[in-house]
């Protein structure tokens, strides 16, 4: 079963995205913030994360930033914010995000956008 990390300071937010991964037969596990996430990624690893830019302590792209540093597995991550300029997206990929959307999205087309950085085939 694969594991996803979900890393968003809105309990609201996680929540909807467990409901979706999980439904979909996805482990999630979930982060408040940047430092957390880190933490949770030094203990164990995760076959891809689904990223907030703003969260106190540690935004997302610090955090994908300091896990790309890491001598870790390098799982996929997805950005998910509601910032919407290009340089926002453009931060993400420098900071190492593999893909960046915006919120709200919607169930069909985040686990879409999940299982083509996990390599899965399956609807």
């Amino acid at each position: 079963m694969k594991r996803i990390l979900i890393v968003d300071d809105a309990a609201t937010v996680r929540l909807y995205h467990r409901e979706i991964l999980e439904a979909a037969g996805f482990e999630v596990e979930e982060a408040m913030n940047g430092i957390e996430a880190l933490e949770r990624s030094l203990q164990a690893g995760f076959d891809l994360y689904l990223v907030d830019i703003n969260m106190p302590k540690l935004d997302g792209y610090g955090f994908l930033r300091e896990l790309r540093g890491q001598d870790l597995p390098q799982a996929p991550a997805i950005m998910i914010s509601t910032e919407a300029q290009p340089s926002d997206e453009r931060r993400a990929y420098a900071a190492g995000a593999n893909l960046y959307l915006r919120k709200p999205v919607k169930p069909e087309h985040l686990l879409a956008q999940v299982r083509l950085l996990l390599g899965e085939r399956r609807p």
